[in-house]
């Protein structure tokens, strides 16, 4: 049978996988429900690496939360690693878990004490939950807290569901010109907009993006935006470059050589800026995370310069050129998620300083979630940004 509303909640929080049953056995089934037993499709990941569309409970927003309609959600290479590995890094899949975290969606219901958005709001949802109380929270610098709890991270549900619950201190809305799909766009245009704000990108200088996926591809078009020239996109893949020059035509992309090492890719990197150390990139976005490009952004950025790894890499590296940076003085930075981004985000895409639609290259509806990750995780397919809709009418 479809699951119903839920009136009670794990004490522990809002967005985690909650026990099934109380004490005694029994499901927290509501005395009511809102126009009957609602399904909530869901797209769930396995600790044995196993993907499952299966219906999850729904349940009533506490004090300061709010029940939301997931209209749009993207599929990240995080959902695909969770998938596949079980695990990033030191977090690990467990158990079963909603996944998705790049989610826009409608107002339901709002909790007690929900001031600032009302039913029928369209909001983007900024997926971390900080603990608010930890000396980086005080700081403002959520993004890293510790005990951040955030969606489609075992143990908290993800937005690969119909209906969701989250704190509506962590939504944010978005204007009537920005669609479903743009809302669902603003988590990675935010992980872009912390490493841009964290680097030295600015106006009239020289910027290499390495990597041309979607994160990739976002850097580019912001640091576009932004006025950094001229921009060198770099990839493995000639379909991506091909797209790179087609969303941002300014550019000019480089195909990584696989018979050259890193110094011998930076080399001809290098020759598309200038013929001298001046002209040599000052900003170097590392948007895959991989350890030979790392490297060949650490031998192709400036003296002087700064490289920001935006991707997400192995555990360890072994191989990075210490002594080449330390004489150089490059600054390798990183950064983690992002914070304080959503107004800012919603302002370029409501604005028109960027236009992002061209990325969703595939949608897929709900029940078809499993699919969507099918074809992501093969490279082959030729995808850029896929992302999960649901259109059915799920208004109370």
């Amino acid at each position: 049978m479809a699951p119903s509303i839920l009136l009670e909640q794990p004490a522990h929080d809002s967005i985690s996988n909650p026990p099934a049953t109380k004490a005694n056995g029994t499901e927290l089934l509501a005395n009511e429900t809102l126009h009957g037993p609602l399904p909530n499709p869901s797209l769930q990941t396995t600790a044995d690496h196993q993907l499952k569309q299966v219906d999850a409970p729904v349940y009533a927003p506490k004090r300061g939360e709010v029940l939301l309609h997931i209209k749009a959600t993207g599929v990240c290479g995080s959902d695909i690693h969770f998938w596949k590995t079980g695990r990033i890094g030191s977090l690990v899949v467990e158990g079963d878990c909603i996944l998705g975290h790049e989610a826009a969606g409608i107002v339901l219901r709002c909790g007690e004490g929900v001031l600032n958005i009302k039913p029928g709001d369209r909001v983007a949802v900024e997926p971390g939950v900080p603990c608010g109380n930890c000396f980086l929270c005080m700081e403002g610098r959520y993004n890293l807290c510790e005990d951040v709890k955030f969606a489609g991270v075992y143990p908290y549900r993800g937005t690969l569901q119909r209906y969701k619950v989250h704190p509506a201190k962590w939504l944010h809305k978005i204007p009537d010109n920005v669609s479903f799909a743009e809302g669902a766009l603003l988590e990675p245009l935010s992980v872009v907009m912390h490493g841009i704000n964290s680097s030295r990108l600015g106006l009239g200088r020289a910027a290499l993006i390495c990597g041309a996926g979607p994160i990739g591809l976002i850097a580019l078009a912001a640091a576009r935006a932004s006025g950094a020239h001229p921009l060198v996109i770099t990839d493995l893949e000639p379909r991506r470059l091909a797209f790179a020059k087609e969303f941002v035509p300014s550019c000019t992309t480089y195909q990584v050589d696989r018979s050259l090492d890193a110094e011998g890719n930076a080399r001809a990197i290098r020759k598309l800026f200038g013929q001298d150390e001046c002209s040599a990139p000052q900003t170097v976005l590392e948007c895959t995370g991989v350890e030979s490009s790392i490297c060949t952004a650490a031998f192709t950025v400036r003296r002087g310069g700064t490289v920001m790894v935006i991707g997400v890499g192995r555990s360890v590296m072994n191989n990075l050129p210490f002594m080449h940076m330390s004489l150089a003085e490059i600054d390798l930075k990183f950064i983690n998620r992002y914070r304080d981004t959503w107004p800012a985000g919603i302002a370029c895409l409501s604005g028109g300083v960027l236009d992002l639609k061209k990325l969703v290259s595939h949608v897929f509806p709900l029940e078809n979630a499993l699919d969507a990750l099918q074809l992501c995780s093969d490279l082959s397919k030729g995808s850029i940004k896929v992302q999960i809709v649901d259109d059915v009418d799920a208004g109370f």
